[in-house]
């Protein structure tokens, strides 16, 4: 669980650094002090062209959010702090009180978590905001709504990625095992 953690967290925060340095065509230093002198982060960012990767699939682009998952929150810095804190200390322990050596998938599912949750908190303390830019389905719309406008980083990928891989692992350690389906002792 500590290795995935200690490279969920560098791979976080080198991609969000290389992208503030590379996505828009000067480096955008983020200041914390700057962040909170001004109503919205966003104005920090200059204007850029978004960077495709993937046409239609990917896009980089530089956002700065002061909320939490899509915005929610903007501004409530200290209560996303402190939950993120008790979500820490909860998966610290789950995993010395709910799993066992061989379980594998929790590991590395707490160690995703743990990696999402600590890169996030580290923005809010060190910036006052969360850096984020990926832009997955960009342009892409339905109802002449885009299907996707919301941008993230690689800490809510490794969050999504922890909660399913731990939801995966309740799920099957609720499921009877081979031998007790079948009868057999």
């Amino acid at each position: 669980m500590l290795s995935v953690m200690l490279l969920g967290l560098i791979a976080d925060l080198t991609s969000k650094s290389l992208a503030f340095d590379h996505i828009a065509p000067e480096p955008v230093i983020v200041q914390r002090e700057r962040v909170l002198s001004i109503g919205d982060p966003r104005a920090i960012v200059p204007r850029h062209q978004p960077k495709t990767v993937i046409p239609g699939l990917l896009d980089l682009t530089l956002v700065l959010n002061r909320g939490a998952v899509f915005g929610i929150g903007a501004g409530k810095r200290w209560l996303f702090v402190a939950f993120t804190a008790g979500a820490i200390i909860l998966g610290l322990w789950m995993f010395g009180a709910w799993t066992k050596k061989e379980d594998w998938l929790a590991h590395i599912s707490l160690g995703l978590l743990l990696a999402g949750g600590l890169g996030n908190l580290y923005d809010r303390l060190r910036f006052a905001c969360v850096r984020d830019f990926i832009h997955p389905l960009p342009g892409v719309t339905i109802a002449s709504r885009e299907v996707w406008p919301y941008v993230s980083n690689v800490a809510d990928a490794l969050l999504i990625f922890g909660i399913i891989g731990l939801m995966w692992h309740l799920w099957r350690a609720d499921q009877p095992n081979s031998s007790q389906r079948t009868g057999e002792s």
